[in-house]
C-alpha cells in the first residue's frame, strides 16, 4: 500500500506544480474558455488543464518502474508505457479542441485511435466475467474495449460542467475502484499483488486531487477536453485491465467478490455521469438535434435551477458518486444484508443533503413571506422582484 500511495503523492505533486504553468501557456495558445451562455464564469477562463494531469501521470509511472514492487508491472505485457501512449494520443486530441474546437468526428477518430493502440499493445479486454468467462473473437473484443474507452471517454465529458465536478467524481470513482483492485489482488496472489489495474487506479487518483485546488469554485483553470478525455480513458484502461486479469472463477470461490463484480463496479463509478449523458442523448435527439450538441439541462444545471449554490451542487454529486462507487465496492467485502443496510443509511443520508436544503429553504421563505399581522388578516404582503443576477453554465457538452 505504502508504494501506491507514493505514486498517488507523486501524481499529486507533480499536477499540482505544472497547473499554473499550463494556465499560462493556455492563455499564450488562446486556449480560452469565451463566455457563453450556458457557462457559470463570469471572466474568460484558461483551459488544458489535461496537460498537467498528463504530467502527472508520465512522472507517477516513471517512479513506479522504478520500485521494485511495481516494476514487474513494466515487465508484463502489457505493461502501462502503452497506456501512457494512449493517454498522450487522446490528450493531444483534447488540446487540439481545446485551441481551436475540432468537430464530433474528428475527436472521435482521436479518440478510436487512442484505445485502438493500447488495444493493439494487449491493453485490451480478453475475457467477460458474466456467471463464469465468456471468450469471444479477437476482433469482437477489441471492438468492445474500443466501445468502453469511448463511453468512458465521453461520459466524463458530458459531466464537465461545474467547477471541480469532473476532477472530484473522477477521483471519488477512482478510490473506490484503487481500494476493491488492491484488495481483489491481494486476495488473490498475495505473493505479488501488484497489478497494472491498481496502478492506473492510483495515478488517477494523484492526478485528480493535485488539479482539484486549481479547479474549485472559482476555478482559474479547466481541464477541457483534454483533461476530461484523459480522466475517461484512464478510468477505462483500469476498469479493462481489472478485467482482463481477474479470474472469476477465483474470485467467486474466495469469497472476494462475485463473478461478474469488476464489471458492476467501473458502472458504478460512472454510473452519474453515464446516466447524465444517457439523458442527454435521449433528451436532445428527441428535440431533433445532435446528441453532441450542448444544453443547459444536464444533472449539474437542474441542481442549480432548484435552488443549490454552485459549491452545494458539486457537493451534491460528490455525494451520489461516493454512495454509488463506495456502495458497490462494499457490496464486495460485506455481507449481502450488511452492505444493503450500510447502502439505505448512506442513501438516505444522500437524499436528505439533495432535497432537504431546498424544503428548509423554501420554509423559512413561506414564512418570512406572510408576517404575523398579515397572515392574522388573510393577506400577505406582495413580493419584490428579485434583484439576484441568473447565472451561466459551462459545460463540456
Amino acid at each position: 500500500m505504502r508504494v501506491y500511495l507514493l505514486v498517488i503523492v507523486v501524481a499529486a505533486a507533480v499536477t499540482y506544480l505544472t497547473t499554473p504553468l499550463v494556465r499560462r501557456l493556455a492563455q499564450r495558445v488562446g486556449a480560452v474558455t469565451p463566455l457563453r451562455e450556458r457557462d457559470v464564469h463570469s471572466v474568460p477562463v484558461p483551459r488544458m488543464g489535461g496537460v498537467a494531469m498528463l504530467l502527472g501521470l508520465a512522472a507517477a509511472l516513471l517512479v513506479a518502474s522504478r520500485i521494485p514492487f511495481t516494476s514487474r508491472v513494466f515487465d508484463a505485457s502489457p505493461g502501462p508505457q502503452w497506456v501512457l501512449v494512449g493517454a498522450a494520443i487522446v490528450c493531444a486530441v483534447g488540446v487540439a479542441d481545446d485551441i481551436v474546437q475540432l468537430d464530433a468526428v474528428t475527436k472521435l477518430a482521436g479518440q478510436v485511435l487512442a484505445a485502438g493502440v493500447m488495444g493493439w499493445q494487449g491493453v485490451s479486454l480478453l475475457q467477460l466475467p458474466i456467471g463464469g468467462v465468456t471468450l469471444l473473437s479477437a476482433p469482437a473484443m477489441m471492438a468492445i474495449t474500443i466501445l468502453v474507452v469511448l463511453v468512458s471517454v465521453n461520459a466524463v465529458n458530458f459531466v464537465d460542467g461545474l467547477d471541480g465536478l469532473a476532477a472530484g467524481i473522477v477521483g471519488i470513482g477512482a478510490v473506490a475502484f484503487f481500494l476493491y483492485s488492491y484488495a481483489l489482488q491481494r486476495g488473490q496472489f498475495p505473493d505479488d499483488f501488484s497489478s497494472l489495474a491498481t496502478l492506473v487506479a492510483a495515478t488517477t487518483v494523484g492526478c485528480c486531487v493535485g488539479f482539484l485546488p486549481h479547479n474549485s469554485h472559482p476555478a482559474r483553470i479547466f481541464m477541457g477536453d483534454s483533461g476530461s478525455m484523459l480522466l475517461g480513458l484512464l478510468l477505462a484502461t483500469a476498469t479493462i485491465a481489472a478485467t482482463s486479469t481477474v479470474d472469476p472463477e477465483t474470485v467467486a470461490d474466495e469469497e472476494i467478490a462475485p463473478a461478474f463484480f469488476p464489471l458492476v463496479l467501473p458502472v458504478a463509478v460512472l454510473l452519474v455521469p453515464l446516466g447524465d449523458m444517457l439523458l442527454a442523448v435521449v433528451r436532445r435527439t428527441r428535440a431533433g438535434k445532435a446528441f453532441w450538441h450542448p444544453d443547459k439541462k444536464h444533472l449539474h444545471h437542474r441542481l442549480l435551477q432548484m435552488g443549490h449554490s454552485h459549491r452545494v451542487a458539486v457537493l451534491v454529486m460528490y455525494s451520489w458518486a461516493a454512495f454509488l462507487s463506495f456502495g458497490a465496492a462494499s457490496y464486495a467485502f460485506l455481507p449481502l444484508v450488511q452492505a444493503l443496510a450500510v447502502a439505505l443509511a448512506a442513501g438516505s443520508v444522500v437524499l436528505a443533503f439533495t432535497f432537504g436544503p431546498l424544503f428548509w429553504r423554501r420554509s423559512r421563505g413561506r414564512a418570512a413571506q406572510v408576517p404575523d399581522g398579515a397572515a392574522a388578516a388573510g393577506t400577505a404582503p406582495p413580493r419584490e422582484p428579485s434583484a439576484r443576477p441568473r447565472q451561466g453554465v459551462h459545460d463540456g457538452a
